[in-house]
């Protein structure tokens, strides 16, 4: 399979052929692309309502108190608390680290090709 992934308003799809699709968000690091993954199921995260449906089973709460511009998580049983912007096409591989150093056990990221 080849082509480019393609985040548009919280949904993933592959365009294969992305000269002809116009601009392209995509979450990359020195030219690679990543994706978060959830290690029970082996599914590639590809939007928030999947992500938040993850995050609920694992603990997790959402957090209304803090910014507007985020999507914030957090568990009543630590300090931590997860922040995501608000726009899907801006999760990258920071917040995807982010995710795991909080739950080592359930996500891992891994480079796309």
């Amino acid at each position: 399979m080849s082509g480019v992934w393609v985040f548009n308003n919280g949904v993933i799809r592959l365009v294969e052929n992305p000269n002809q699709s116009g601009g392209v968000a995509s979450h990359q690091t020195h030219g690679r692309r990543n994706v978060l993954v959830y290690l029970p199921t082996g599914e590639v995260v590809s939007s928030y309502p999947s992500l938040e449906q993850i995050l609920r089973s694992l603990g997790w709460e959402r957090y209304y108190n803090g910014d507007s511009d985020l999507i914030q998580y957090h568990k009543r049983s630590s300090i931590d608390l997860i922040s995501l912007p608000r726009d899907f096409s801006k999760f990258n591989s920071v917040y995807m680290y982010d995710i795991v150093v909080k739950n080592p056990n359930s996500f891992h990221v891994r480079d796309f090709n």
